[in-house]
């Protein structure tokens, strides 16, 4: 059976999985073996992947676009390894193969956990970059983050509703119901317009 692992790091109106889907797909695996994940790869308790590495049996291969998109954790790559020769089964990283049905050879298998260890580098200095970047844009008086929300940016269906909500003929629950937003939006709302926010 071949098994395909599609991650990205943030949700899917953020990032595209679809061209890891597609490139699975050519390599042999199916919608129905595809396992899709929106996590962090240094993330070492992921649902998706945790299912795949369960459902695997012998002679089995587990696929994905890169060494990355399995994981971005050298320690959670050498257990993968492990796995993979206990359960005697491929992996196909980009285009680096792992043949474990057979014993692995010490060279491959060395050469595997030297592509975690970069993998892992490169996520830690991408992390650095942002970090720096942060703090150099919070140092030249840039807001980082979503602008805070003011009286201004508060929908006029709000306003609509306030007066009934201020005379007691609505609660807060109603209220959000009426405007089409969460329970604690409109508490944002009315902390914002009753000067306490």
């Amino acid at each position: 059976m071949i098994y395909g692992y599609a991650r990205c790091s943030t949700n899917e109106q953020q990032q595209d999985i679809n061209r890891q889907v597609r490139e699975l797909k050519q390599q042999g695996a199916t919608d129905k073996t595809i396992y899709r994940e929106y996590e962090s790869g240094m993330k070492v308790e992921r649902a998706e992947l945790s299912k795949l590495l369960d459902v695997i049996q012998e002679g089995d291969t587990i696929i994905a676009t890169e060494v990355s998109r399995i994981t971005r954790s050298t320690k959670q790559l050498c257990d993968i390894i492990e796995l993979a020769k206990t359960k005697h089964i491929r992996l196909e990283l980009g285009t680096f193969v792992v043949d474990c049905t057979k014993e692995l050879d010490p060279m491959t298998e060395g050469m595997l956990k030297m592509m975690g260890v970069f993998s892992e580098l490169e996520r830690n200095i991408i992390s650095q970059r942002v970090k720096s970047g942060m703090q150099n844009a919070k140092a030249k008086g840039k807001v980082i983050g979503r602008p805070a929300t003011t009286a201004d940016d508060i929908p006029n269906i709000f306003y609509k509703h306030y007066p009934k909500y201020k005379k007691g003929e609505i609660n807060k629950k109603e209220f959000s119901r009426l405007c089409g937003v969460s329970y604690p939006t409109i508490y944002k709302y009315l902390s914002i317009v009753e000067g306490s926010y």
